[in-house]
């Protein structure tokens, strides 16, 4: 199946929340959309990867994506080496997406930043002919594909986006995505540990830096990401 987006994540809840209103736009303009986890999230204070997984599956109907996957790499301790590269390669070769958005470049949590590296190191490996690449059980190579872009969502740390997604119909979807991760996000009545998601202050603040995004280029709601080459457009009026 090939894909015009494929989003990865860290983490179960990392592309919901980076970049939730923007997939649900997407998928509404008839863009087919996958959602792709490196970790099962194992680590997390709170809930566990059985949950995550029950999770992650409702919040992919929520956003309607076309497919979801799940490395199951290992939580906090993947790297960027070959090994992780490679099977990163093979889903890139797999779906053959035009887009390709991934973890912050710099974050507080340092799955994050390892996790928007390794994608994006295997996203240009992925168009070198001299990797040799088949999925498992399949006899036939893969043919290599690289993505014409990659942009990074932004997470906890607020940096500057390099442009801005007009999210105001979508905000909502978006929301209801995040808060398909019960065992995470605030719940006054859970008696798990708390952590730096779990107030209300953080799924609060989802939703007021959507507001600020929006309002600094003039629509309510919008979501931040940064590039890694110019971006280019056609004429003034692809600019709002």
């Amino acid at each position: 199946m090939k894909l015009d987006i494929l989003v990865f994540g860290a983490h179960p809840d990392d592309a919901e929340l980076g970049a939730g209103g923007t997939i649900a736009k997407e998928v509404s303009r008839g863009k087919k959309v996958g959602i792709i986890d490196l970790t099962r999230g194992e680590l997390g204070t709170r809930g566990s990867a059985e949950i995550r997984d029950k999770e992650s599956a409702k919040a992919a109907g929520i956003l309607n994506v076309a497919v979801r996957e799940n490395m199951e790499f290992a939580d906090g301790f993947f790297i960027n080496d070959k090994a992780h590269q490679l099977e990163i390669i093979k889903m890139v070769r797999k779906y053959c997406p035009d887009i390709v958005l991934c973890n912050a470049v710099d974050d507080r949590h340092i799955d994050h930043a390892k996790g928007s590296k390794l994608v994006s190191d295997a996203c240009f490996l992925s168009g070198l002919t001299k990797i040799d690449t088949k999925m498992d059980g399949e006899e036939e190579w893969q043919e290599a594909w690289r993505p014409k872009v990659v942009y990074h969502y932004i997470q906890w740390k607020n940096l500057t986006p390099d442009f801005a997604v007009d999210v105001s119909g979508f905000i909502d979807k978006k929301t209801d995505a995040i808060l398909a991760y019960g065992s995470q996000f605030f719940d006054p009545n859970s008696d798990e540990p708390e952590t730096p998601i779990s107030s209300k202050n953080f799924i609060d603040s989802v939703n007021y830096r959507a507001r600020d995004l929006g309002r600094l280029i003039g629509v309510e709601y919008a979501e931040g990401f940064t590039v890694e080459r110019f971006v280019g457009v056609d004429n003034l009026d692809d600019l709002i």
